[in-house]
């Protein structure tokens, strides 16, 4: 695993020591699960813009109209 160094307001190393104490090691994991959330979010993001830009058509969508009932 690779180390990042950041730097960290007063405020905010505050915060942090609140919700994930640095004595417990639950800081690293706390900042690293709140950099996969950022990193899933605006991935969901790019791909939701992606698709408001270039909708499909009517024409294009998937027709269920004739698909097969499931049958467990």
């Amino acid at each position: 695993m690779k180390s990042v160094l950041i730097q960290l307001d007063e405020r905010t190393l505050k915060a942090l020591n609140r919700v994930a104490p640095a004595a417990q090691r639950k800081r690293a994991e706390f900042v690293r699960a709140a950099i996969r959330k950022a990193i899933r979010e605006t991935e969901e993001e790019r791909t939701r813009n992606a698709y408001l830009a270039s909708p499909d058509l009517d024409v294009s969508a998937d027709d269920w109209s004739n698909a097969e009932k499931w049958k467990p």
